[in-house]
């Protein structure tokens, strides 16, 4: 008898043990707070991130990866219904960037990729890596300059290239003039100083007017590459757009002010966070959603443009390190928290970007609903309350990637509409996007 009354006592001192214990700790589950939760869901936190609509910061462009250089092996129809489609399991993109190829064939190769995009939604935007090699210094696609005398030649040679889209079916959204004109490699390339890029814009930008017009985009977004042409009263009103690029660029460098201060939209045209690691890594996947979330709130760019859409460290795999060939990667479902669901035309709205440690937290506002999304980079389950000042929404619905979970829709959050408010638990190492229903 006192055998089978131990036995009684051991059952319930491990049954009050596992109902008191932590559900959500070292498991990627998230949700709203429930009762047992010591936080007030009508009660306003000190650590919110408050939402505030009204506030806008700029136009979000949209977000995308290039396709260049592919010339043996090609995206297919159904790879870009995984990069640039908006239904489940695809990564929703909305900019495309391709090469200003000098020869036919690759430039027949990337106008097909251009035309694959063009019919799902996506903004095409150009970039050369070298003009034409007779119109350069050295006669050669490698190095050398852009001859002066050549320089309306190649205004006319980059508005033919836009006026060519256009006529098969891929209109341009921007062209710039170079890529990485302030940077010596051994590739095909073009080497262009602060003085060319303003002489080339103040006198010849004016010729192309078959699309926007973007300056020599710097490998690391530097200023100077771009500062001249935008302090000429003459350059400046040629420039549609300003891009560049963050290749060991700090975070405190993302901001340019000067280009806002003129009016121009800032679009961050290429990087990748790591090219010797699988895109399926995990927590290094999550990288790829801090780095648009500083690119957006600190550097408030317009656009976020990955490297290779179609690569082992890219969006969807190719089958090498760890890849399976066409197949949505773990970098490619945290872009996709962003890509799926902000659109271009878009805005970025106020909000309190890092309400407590390891948190990160941007807002958007489009087509009558707002989207806010969450980074968690801790090792825990992380209650954060999110504020919508003048909501008139009564709910969200949540999107989670996490170690394990790929854009997984969760259960409906009411907001509390006393204080437009609603606390979430946010899974360890995950990225989760709220839309306002």
């Amino acid at each position: 008898m006192k055998t089978i009354i131990k036995i009684l006592m051991l059952f319930v001192l491990i049954l009050t043990f596992n109902c008191s214990s932590d559900e959500g700790g070292g498991v990627n589950v998230g949700g709203p707070t429930g009762p047992s939760d010591p936080s007030d869901p009508t009660v306003l936190q000190p650590d919110a991130s408050t939402v505030t609509p009204t506030e806008v910061e700029q136009n979000i462009s949209g977000f995308g990866a290039a396709t260049v250089f592919r010339l043996n092996n090609p995206l297919s129809a159904n790879d870009m219904d995984k990069l640039y489609g908006n239904d489940e399991g695809e990564i929703g993109l909305s900019i495309l960037r391709i090469r200003v190829a000098p020869d036919d064939n690759a430039r027949a190769i990337e106008l097909g990729h251009a035309q694959l995009a063009s019919q799902r939604g996506a903004l095409i935007m150009a970039t050369p890596w070298s003009p034409p090699a007779d119109m350069k210094t050295n006669n050669d696609l490698i190095g050398g300059a852009l001859k002066t005398e050549s320089y309306e030649d190649y205004a006319n040679y980059l508005n033919d290239f836009a006026a060519y889209m256009d006529t098969n079916g891929a209109p341009l959204e921007v062209i710039s003039i170079q890529n990485e004109g302030d940077y010596e490699v051994s590739y095909e390339s073009c080497n262009w100083s602060a003085a060319q890029v303003r002489d080339f814009m103040r006198d010849y930008g004016g010729l192309i007017t078959n699309t926007q017009l973007m300056p020599s985009e710097s490998f690391q977004f530097r200023h100077e590459h771009t500062d001249l042409t935008l302090n000429d009263p003459v350059a400046v009103d040629n420039v549609d757009i300003v891009g560049g690029h963050i290749y060991g660029t700090a975070i405190d460098n993302y901001p340019y002010p000067l280009a806002l201060e003129k009016g121009k939209e800032l679009w961050m045209t290429e990087h990748y966070t790591s090219s010797d690691r699988s895109a399926n890594l995990w927590p290094d996947a999550l990288l790829v959603g801090k780095e648009v979330h500083d690119c957006m709130v600190i550097g408030q760019y317009s656009a976020y443009v990955w490297w290779y859409g179609k690569r082992y460290y890219g969006f969807i795999g190719d089958g090498e390190e760890g890849t399976s060939n066409g197949v949505v990667t773990k970098r490619g479902y945290v872009m996709s928290n962003f890509s799926r669901f902000i659109k271009p035309g878009y805005t970025r709205i106020a909000a309190e970007a890092n309400p407590q440690t390891g948190i990160s937290v941007s807002a958007y506002s489009g087509e009558g609903r707002i989207v806010v999304v969450a980074i968690n980079q801790t090792e825990q389950t992380v209650e954060q309350q999110f504020v919508i000042s003048g909501t008139s929404s009564d709910s969200v619905t949540p999107y989670i990637t996490s170690s394990n979970q790929n854009l997984e829709v969760q259960e409906v959050v009411n907001i509390e509409s006393s204080i437009d408010a609603f606390l979430y638990n946010l899974p360890p190492n995950s990225i989760t996007t709220f839309v306002t229903n």
